[in-house]
């Protein structure tokens, strides 16, 4: 058994906290009797690569994401379909989102070494998105756009996770609220023109955001919410009940599918959000990937029907 701690010296926002991360983690690694090795990340998906490394190995490897959700889904697909890792999150991030599928309430326990390293793996699903790997939610739209800028105002002094997503999000809907896409729903396919699009293997995102609360992350199933076009004073209105998961109070303007594929196509590039990080695109297809990852769930939690408990 080996254990990686992957560090993102830029996690957290404001500063470097590198050197406290490194220091925790040698202080308790000096008392367990098993390999360790420190690796600070220098580039985007540095870390991906680095994991492929190990999974040449047969070695049984553990994965500490040390830093927020970008961190975790780095490490995600560098794990991603290999049987000899396993993931998980050394929450010092600035949202640290996914992992409060297993309870807001219980995200100190991924700050909890002991409790990480003596953690159960438990197999969890995957969104698949076109090749790359998202384990929480993934977005198109100006949801994705905001995903995309929400950094830039989180580091602002006075402004900071869910406040930074709400600057993202007023300033995107001044520019402009809706999207045209082709897009493809199990096979069938038509034009729609959007205001986003999300799709859930998570609950939580933007910072306490909660669109599907009954998404579960080892289902088999990615849960699909749309939003129809409408107006940005129409998007004030529903903002609130959309990050409390009351999409259900608009049928008219928000269709939700569970399971299969979704695909979206546009002429233009337009961005998509994965975890938090953003790409651009033409194309972009999400699928569930079932079991397609093995993570660690810290002593003392455990999931059941998806839903987290206390042993």
């Amino acid at each position: 058994m080996r254990h990686l701690f992957i560090i993102n010296p830029i996690a957290g926002g404001k500063k470097n906290r590198s050197e406290e991360v490194i220091k925790e983690i040698e202080t308790f690694m000096s008392n367990v009797n098993e390999a360790f090795e420190i690796y600070i990340t220098r580039a985007p998906l540095d870390a991906t690569a680095k994991i492929r490394q190990y999974g040449l190995s047969e070695e049984m490897l553990y994965v500490y994401a040390c830093g927020g959700d970008g961190t975790l889904n780095e490490c995600v697909n560098g794990a991603a379909n290999r049987e000899n890792i396993a993931v998980t999150q050394y929450a010092c991030g600035t949202g640290n989102d996914f992992i409060k599928t297993f309870g807001p309430e219980n995200v100190g326990k991924f700050r909890d070494l002991e409790a990480l390293t003596k953690g159960t793996v438990k197999k969890l699903d995957l969104i698949d998105c076109d090749g790359r790997y998202g384990i929480n939610i993934c977005s198109v739209g100006i949801d994705a756009r905001v995903g995309r800028d929400v950094h830039k105002y989180s580091r602002i002094p006075i402004i900071g996770g869910s406040t930074g997503y709400v600057v993202a999000l007023l300033i995107n809907v001044i520019k402009g609220v809706t999207q045209s896409f082709t897009i493809t729903v199990d096979g069938k396919t038509e034009e729609r023109v959007i205001t986003l699009a999300c799709a859930c293997n998570g609950q939580y995102y933007g910072g306490g955001f909660n669109p599907i609360p009954l998404a579960l992350a080892d289902d088999g199933i990615v849960e699909y919410l749309i939003i129809e076009s409408v107006s940005r004073l129409k998007v004030a209105a529903i903002v609130g009940k959309y990050a409390k998961g009351q999409y259900k109070e608009f049928p008219d303007i928000i269709t939700h599918y569970r399971g299969g594929e979704l695909k979206f196509e546009c002429k233009q590039e337009f961005v998509v959000n994965i975890d938090g990080e953003t790409i651009s695109t033409k194309s972009i297809c999400f699928k569930a990937v079932h079991k397609g990852i093995n993570f660690v769930v810290p002593t003392g939690l455990i999931l059941v029907d998806g839903t987290t408990r206390h042993l």
